[in-house]
């Protein structure tokens, strides 16, 4: 439990910049926050580190300095984010209550999500390294996934910024970067069988993991009510949004608009 909580003072630490850009608490603190938390764990557990755990650790790091780094220079970059994101006024509208709330929500989280690796890691678990290794080669292959998505989607944007983006990897699903995430976060929860979890720790993982998979299809449904408001009357847009499911391949759920539970 106190390995537990040092985690959480880091990711609170991190997580700390929203205070500056309520955004951030979701951005910033949410990529570099893991990647701090790779770190951080790397320091505590180095005795016992061994291959196959320093790849998970590599994993997140990776996952989490290009996630945070891709977003800052996006959201610096892009017209609309300064203007939207930026606005001083818009943390001013945030009850300090809320702001507290989130941080706090937004640190907890993340300790969850990368809690199968440290778990893992705090057991000192031994022979049992193959779902490591499996776990940090479905992390890679989300990893990639979503760092494909989001180049995607730029070089898009770029050809025609009115237009929605369905080529590439946005010819299978329409939240092909949410995917990725899933797949990421599905890697860290296969790495935790063998290592000799506990029912507490599996629920903290249970936890973590069911958390990012609500946060992913909570931001296909934002996503989708924004594009449906913008692109909503053009038949190309239609035609795409029917036969592509919003995040999942080959599962037939075109729409998740109406679910109100994933509002957040």
């Amino acid at each position: 439990m106190i390995d537990l909580l040092i985690l959480l003072m880091v990711s609170l630490a991190v997580s700390a910049v929203g205070w500056k850009y309520f955004i951030y608490f979701f951005s910033l603190g949410y990529g570099y926050g893991v990647a701090a938390l790779a770190v951080t764990m790397g320091v505590m557990y180095h005795a016992d580190l061994t291959l196959s755990t320093v790849a998970l650790l590599a994993m997140l790091f990776i996952f989490g300095i290009r996630l945070g780094t891709y977003l800052f220079v996006r959201e610096r970059k892009a017209a609309a984010y300064r203007k939207i994101l930026y606005d001083p006024s818009l943390q001013k509208k945030k009850p300090v209550g809320v702001v507290i709330a989130v941080w706090l929500f937004c640190a907890i989280l993340y300790v969850t999500q990368v809690s199968p690796v440290a778990f893992r890691l705090a057991n000192g678990s031994q022979g049992s390294e193959l779902w490591a290794w499996i776990g940090a080669a479905v992390m890679l292959c989300g990893i990639g996934l979503e760092a494909i998505s989001d180049a995607q989607k730029s070089a898009a944007k770029k050809r025609n910024p009115k237009r929605f983006v369905d080529t590439g990897l946005y010819r299978m699903v329409r939240c092909p970067n949410y995917l990725g995430e899933v797949v990421i976060w599905t890697g860290a929860l296969l790495s935790a069988i063998g290592a000799g979890l506990v029912w507490w720790q599996w629920i903290i993982v249970g936890i973590g993991y069911l958390g990012i998979v609500y946060v992913m299809f909570s931001g296909a449904r934002r996503l989708e009510l924004r594009q449906t408001e913008i692109y909503g009357n053009d038949p190309e847009y239609q035609a795409y949004a029917k036969k592509t499911p919003i995040l999942i391949p080959f599962l037939p759920i075109y729409s998740v608009a109406r679910y109100e539970w994933l509002r957040a």
